[in-house]
């Protein structure tokens, strides 16, 4: 008989090792129950049927059967068994009365379940086998000792195997449908009808047992049983090729689908999505699609589409697909074609079921508004129904960079709101009941995250926008006006507008005096509440002037190229219009941060090297920029550029002829006309002012041993290390070599003995950092406004004498310094010296 205790814990394949949770455990258990009543009320109808002629063949008939039972062969696509004990059964049938009969069924049907298991059996699986069997077997019994039965040998054996065959069948497979939710005629079918000829030919060789125990004897019958081992081997054999032919169409299913998931990573390479949407998507769709009873290959088609139906993207431009704002029409015409280049592209797979008619139809509405082809209602083929859906849910559910992700039940209420006229009402009321139970299930199904290697030098955003760029609407007044006086005083003012910037542009090479001149003149070109112009500094956009609302949240933005509406402006040279400002990286990423704006209009700055900055407005109005605002900015934004550009580069020549290039600290140059101020400053407040002048001594042996490159390195962190201990008002400047000064500003003699002491220590933990040795000391000399000097030039002077002299001293007392062959050394005195070491 059919041993089902391996299959029925949730109808699991033979691969499984180990149960699936029953989704209905209630419904599973009154299943069980009831085939278990029914098996207690037929041995309550047996009870007293057995005679005393019935021992004999009763222990033979037991003995034999339980013997036979481990002579059992797996089902193919099942974890369920076979035994050839089944014709001992029927034996009985045809022999005893129904009580015995019972009893041989049940207990080689338990010797089934408990050999070498592939799962242990459960107390309510081995329930299931004992009461299965009674209800097959008492139903055999009864249908074969009928009156137009019974005579005839052949007719018994036959009625008696048919019946127990389809009841025992039937339960064992209304079990499976039962807890694997699928239909039990097709459950029956693809597993167990094509056992039918194995119960013939177990009734032929039953009833030749009987016949030959009616004239020659039961001993002699005895003979006919190796027979069954026969047929054991013969279904072994058989079986085993259709294992290895289940085996060999499984290895391809998992080829077709790894080649699947191969598109789907390179959709989502193209599309930047998230990497768990499709397989979410899949989930959901899979389970809706199995609910409203879509036949296998639909369903099949249905986990297919999920993964694959955005493979059309991959014709679209990237710079559509990653555009953080709304598109263009022109954009959305071109976003419009990857259903049907997605069905072409499909259409060469040639699937065996119907994939491409889902993906060419993932975009059409119940109501006939979708496209690409305008299918109506049921016109649009289920799965495609289902999976636009769930796919919308998803979307809705999802971070997106020019939106928010949803709560799900905000997302799922979106949906419901559509049912009717975007999605198939039927779709929507499986999917508002489920689609808690179907998140939970896409949470457990997730996998790892595939990483892929795109060697780009910048991140995108997770996915494109949707909508189109709407054109602002004039106003009433505006609109009760003949067109032709606006189109006249529009021109005249738009003129007169361009023309005072691009006069007033040129008058400046200050990038601050240049940047407020065109946040000037643009809020009469193009109305705005906040302007942010931003320059390219490496990989990432700062705002180097930002005017009107919320002024300080976007001057501390930092924009990396690429991210966010600006940072793909400067990657793509590409304009967007009412684009959401919110994408801004650093904005919406903070939950604190919340602005009125809502739309904004950027176009890429581009000077004669490329680009060098985004030009972008905000308004606080949606979608208020219109396509003429896009115009006359890219008419300001020419000029712009270049001047912002000849701004910058005068910018940074200027700080180059006062700027030390290896340490960034001031030069000379800086340095004495600060000092000259300062001494200016303190004679007017008549306070005192001191220099110090420090060299680094040892640093001739860090280059000779450890090279310049290391030598540079010691004076790039001995600059930042003296910086670290002034105050912001002090100052501190590269004379050249190893020279460096401070300007201390009234500072109290405690506060600059604390200050020398911390300066040695500093400058012997920078040459050991990069040497590993204790090689660098420093020698300071001082000098005093008024005391020592009157002029930036005297201080400067005695300060270096002074630091000369330690030097000279410390070597006079057998302690040679080195000394660097380009300082100038001059006349000293032991007067006022100090040395640090």
């Amino acid at each position: 008989m059919v041993g089902v205790h391996e299959c029925f814990q949730t109808g699991q394949s033979e691969d499984d090792r180990e149960p699936k949770p029953v989704n209905n455990l209630r419904l599973f258990r009154a299943y069980v129950y009831s085939t278990a009543a029914a098996a207690v009320l037929c041995i309550a109808l047996a009870c007293g049927g057995w005679t005393r002629g019935d021992t004999e063949p009763f222990v033979i008939l037991l003995l034999l059967a339980v013997l036979v039972s481990p002579l059992k062969v797996t089902i193919p696509g099942l974890a369920s068994s076979i035994s050839v004990n089944y014709i001992f059964i029927l034996a009985a049938i045809s022999e005893l009365h129904l009580l015995p009969t019972l009893v041989i069924a049940v207990s080689c049907t338990m010797c089934q379940a408990l050999w070498k298991p592939r799962v242990r059996p459960r107390p309510i699986d081995l329930l299931f086998e004992a009461g299965s069997i009674a209800v097959a077997t008492s139903a055999a019994y009864v249908i074969s000792r009928s009156s137009l039965l019974s005579d005839s040998i052949p007719l018994l054996f036959a009625s008696a195997s048919v019946t127990c065959y389809v009841v025992n069948t039937a339960l064992v497979a209304g079990l499976v449908a039962l807890t694997d939710h699928k239909p039990i005629e097709r459950v029956w079918r693809d597993n167990f009808l094509w056992t039918a000829p194995q119960y013939l030919v177990g009734a032929t060789v039953a009833a030749l047992f009987r016949v030959l125990s009616d004239h020659v004897g039961w001993q002699w019958a005895v003979l006919v049983l190796p027979s069954m081992y026969v047929i054991h081997g013969a279904y072994r054999v058989y079986l085993g090729r259709v294992e290895a032919e289940r085996k060999h169409s499984s290895e391809i299913s998992e080829l077709h689908l790894r080649t699947l998931e191969a598109l789907a990573v390179a959709i989502e390479a193209k599309d930047e999505t998230t990497h768990d949407h499709l397989r979410r998507v899949q989930v959901y769709a899979t389970a809706i699609a199995k609910e409203l009873g879509c036949s296998p290959a639909e369903i099949e088609a249905v986990r297919a589409a999920a993964l694959l139906h955005d493979i059309g993207k991959l014709a679209v431009p990237e710079y559509i697909l990653s555009k953080p704002g709304r598109l263009t029409p022109e954009e959305f015409d071109r976003i419009k074609i990857h259903p049907v280049v997605g069905a072409e592209i499909l259409e060469r797979v040639r699937f065996p079921y119907p994939v491409v008619p889902i993906v060419a139809a993932h975009h059409e509405k119940w109501d006939g508004t979708g496209y690409p082809s305008g299918l109506k209602g049921e016109q649009i083929p289920i799965g495609a129904r289902v999976l636009t859906a769930v796919d919308c849910l998803d979307a809705l559910a999802s971070e997106r960079q020019y939106r928010k992700a949803l709560p799900l039940d905000e997302a799922m209420a979106t949906i419901v709101s559509q049912a009717g006229s975007s999605f198939d009402p039927r779709v929507v009321e499986v999917l508002k009941r489920r689609y808690r139970e179907l998140e939970k299930m896409a949470r457990e199904a997730a996998v790892p995250e595939t990483k892929l290697s795109v060697h780009t030098p910048v991140e995108r955003g997770d996915a494109p926008a949707a909508g189109f760029v709407r054109i602002a609407e004039p106003t009433a007044t505006a609109a009760a006006m003949p067109s032709f006086i606006n189109f006249i005083a529009a021109a005249r003012q738009e003129f007169q507008n361009l023309h005072e910037l691009t006069n007033s542009l040129g008058t400046s090479l200050s990038l601050e005096g240049t940047l407020s001149l065109l946040a000037a003149h643009l809020k009469n070109i193009v109305p705005h509440d906040t302007l942010a112009v931003y320059v390219i500094e490496g990989k990432t956009l700062v705002p180097h002037y930002v005017s009107g609302t919320d002024e300080e949240l976007f001057q501390s933005v930092r924009i990396p190229v690429g991210q966010g509406l600006s940072g793909w402006v400067a990657e793509t040279r590409k304009s967007i219009i009412n684009g959401n400002p919110s994408v801004e990286p650093g904005y919406t990423n903070n939950p604190r941060n919340f602005s009125v704006l809502a739309s904004a209009i950027a176009v890429p700055l581009v000077g004669t090297e490329g680009v060098i900055g985004v030009l972008t407005l905000y308004n606080k109005a949606r979608d208020f920029f219109t396509r003429d605002h896009h115009r006359l900015l890219l008419a300001v934004s020419s000029k712009a550029a270049l001047t912002i550009e000849n701004a910058l580069k005068f910018r940074e020549a200027r700080q180059g002829a006062v700027t030390d290039a290896l340490t960034g600290l001031p030069n000379t140059r800086s340095l004495f006309v600060h000092l000259e101020a300062e001494i200016a400053r303190a004679s007017r407040a008549a306070e005192t002012l001191t220099v110090l002048v420090l060299d680094l001594d040892g640093f001739k042996e860090v280059n000779d041993r450890f090279g310049h490159l290391t030598g540079n390195k010691v004076l790039r962190q001995v600059g930042r290390y003296i910086q670290s201990i002034c105050r912001a008002y002090d100052y501190v400047a590269r004379m050249g070599g190893d020279e460096f000064v401070i300007v201390l500003a009234a500072i109290t003699p405690e506060g600059l003995g604390g200050k020398r002491e911390e300066l040695a220590r500093l400058v012997r933990n920078a040459g050991s950092e990069f040497t590993g040795e204790k090689i660098l000391s420093v020698s300071i000399g001082e000098a005093s406004f008024p005391a020592d000097g009157s002029n930036a030039e005297e201080l400067l002077a005695e300060a270096d004498r002074r630091m000369y002299a330690m030097k000279h001293s410390r070597r006079n007392r057998g302690r040679p310094v080195p000394v660097l062959g380009d300082t100038k050394v001059m006349a000293h005195s032991p007067l006022s010296t100090t040395r640090i070491h």
